[in-house]
């Protein structure tokens, strides 16, 4: 592993993963934020910096199933930055959505 993974992309795109993000916990959660779920996932990362791996910080917050949903919603530049710090980090490629 290098230290690709490690290594924060270009602020638009951190701030358009951020960004849409935030947007898809509030439609993941079906129950209206009944228990505060997807609030509190908003409130971990809408004041976080581009700085690290908070870009794959980010990323992890969601499943399989909810990272499919998530790479559609993101440009062409913020799905290569997410993939290839994926696979800097060892994920294998059938697990990559991105």
């Amino acid at each position: 592993m290098s230290r690709l993974y490690y290594t924060p992309p270009e602020n638009h795109i951190f701030e358009e993963v951020r960004e849409k993000a935030i947007l898809l916990w509030h439609e993941v959660d079906t129950d209206n934020d009944r228990f505060g779920y997807a609030t509190s996932k908003v409130n971990q990362i809408k004041n976080i910096g581009n700085v690290g791996d908070n870009l794959m910080f980010i990323v992890a917050m969601f499943d399989f199933e909810n990272q499919r949903k998530f790479a559609q919603q993101l440009s062409d530049a913020s799905r290569l930055a997410i993939r290839e710090r994926m696979i800097d980090g060892g994920s294998p490629e059938y697990l990559i959505t991105f």
